[in-house]
């Protein structure tokens, strides 16, 4: 028997159908040099080398060198975007070997929005923009913590969501769902060791998962009980609109309710 196949560059939940006539819509991408970002435009070319600009969705989009993230933001800064909203990484490991970085500012004074994107190798490093704008600290902190990507210079570089001794990063494509095998038996490990593991077992991870005879987390209908009473096996029902009903409702027919087997 052949072991069921698992694409072990992307391990992340895909939906069970495809619509073969659907085509993802395109956003329209404008000039800026036609556009209030004009003037801004103009003055940061003559810094920074900028390999892409343009205008989308309202948002100026620049496309830089990671060697120039904060030399980019110090000047962004000067021109008055001076509210950092924004920081974080897209996983392109499979298609470009890196990931997508990107920083989002605001002016507002002017109301304008901009978005610099830089990419980052797999291993390769960027410098943290901290010292520039303080609402970074933590945003690359995150950017470190799912992603894996070394921030140098940064004041306090540790994870932030996940513990400190946690194994891999949570946001990237090739991590499990449901987490791998350390993620499985982490808080048992950790709260009362390996030993126990097959005393206490393993720890439940999925997300549709659910016990009937857990009344704290659970409620079961036609058997509701106060949260984390003892349950009932006998039914009854629990109304929850009054017999009159409500303005624009009908009152409910459970007689003629139906369970839907499959989707339309």
């Amino acid at each position: 028997m052949m072991r069921k196949y698992s694409d072990k560059k992307n391990a992340q939940t895909q939906n069970y159908y495809k619509d073969r006539f659907y085509h993802a819509p395109h956003t329209v991408k404008s000039d800026v040099n036609e556009s209030v970002f004009k003037e801004d435009f103009e003055v940061l070319k003559t810094q920074v080398e900028i390999l892409n600009s343009f205008v989308e969705l309202d948002f100026w989009v620049i496309e830089i060198k990671k060697e120039d993230n904060v030399k980019t933001l110090q000047m962004l800064k000067t021109l008055g975007y001076l509210s950092f909203t924004e920081a974080s990484a897209i996983d392109f490991i499979a298609d470009k070997n890196g990931f997508e970085v990107f920083y989002q500012l605001l002016n507002l004074e002017k109301k304008l929005r901009v978005r610099i994107k830089t990419f980052v190798g797999v291993k390769e490093r960027l410098q943290s923009v901290a010292h520039i704008f303080k609402g970074a600290n933590w945003s690359e902190r995150e950017i470190y913590d799912m992603f894996g990507i070394f921030i140098i210079n940064h004041p306090n570089l540790k994870r932030i969501l996940m513990p400190d001794d946690w194994f891999g990063h949570p946001l990237l494509k090739t991590y499990p769902l449901k987490g791998d095998e350390f993620a499985r038996w982490y808080e048992i490990d950790k709260i009362f060791g390996k030993e126990y593991r097959e005393v206490v077992g393993e720890e439940q991870r999925d997300s549709g998962f659910a016990d009937d005879k857990d009344t704290l987390n659970f409620a079961r209908l036609y058997h509701e009980v106060p949260k984390g009473g003892q349950k009932k096996e006998i039914s009854f029902k629990q109304e929850y609109q009054e017999d009159e009903g409500v303005a624009f409702v009908k009152k409910v027919k459970r007689d003629e309710a139906k369970i839907l087997e499959k989707r339309r």
